[in-house]
């Protein structure tokens, strides 16, 4: 266990989740035009929270949908010959609206990049936007968020675990060094 180190515990997370929620409100001023999409597996989760408090703050329910990016990733060959997709819910209409996309971490910029393509397969929303727990840095791609929990330098040797109650039974980011 000495190679993973603990970066991030339930409290900060929910910190973080509360800043982002203050954060976006305060840019779009209020609830009104704009929705989330939750990239699988823990974007889905983050985007939840995020409109859960956006709920509890502003008293409007605000859409939040779900993307997978297993079919748009530029490597999922590689991956394997049987990709597991999952889920893909975008029950509401995107266009002229402003969608912002949720995850776990940001890293090269080509899960967003596979994400942003899933999206416009839904319509032409008028801006997308990016918020991430943890933004690692290693950009791959010209991919940056407008609302980052935290930002943690790494090499490119370790990795980022994020774990959330929903999937993994707790809330916790921790740098694996492999």
């Amino acid at each position: 266990m000495e190679n993973i180190h603990p970066i991030l515990d339930a409290a900060d997370i929910e910190r973080i989740i509360a800043r982002i929620a203050h954060e976006i409100l305060e840019v779009h001023k209020g609830a009104n035009n704009f929705s989330l999409v939750g990239i699988q597996t823990r974007g889905v989760f983050l985007a939840k929270r995020i409109q859960a408090l956006i709920k509890k703050i502003e008293g409007i329910e605000i859409p939040a949908g779900i993307v997978d990016i297993t079919l748009y990733r530029d490597d999922w060959t590689r991956i394997s010959h049987n990709p597991v997709v999952q889920a893909t819910d975008v029950f509401f209409s995107i266009d002229g609206k402003q969608v912002i996309l949720v995850d776990d971490v940001l890293f090269t910029g080509r899960t967003i990049r596979a994400a942003m393509d899933a999206i416009m397969d839904y319509g032409r929303p008028d801006r997308i936007e990016l918020a991430v727990l943890v933004d690692r840095g290693h950009r791959e791609l010209p991919i940056q968020a407008n609302y980052v929990g935290k930002h943690i330098s790494t090499g490119l040797s370790e990795s980022i675990n994020v774990l959330l109650t929903e999937c993994d039974g707790i809330d916790k980011v921790v740098l694996e060094k492999r």
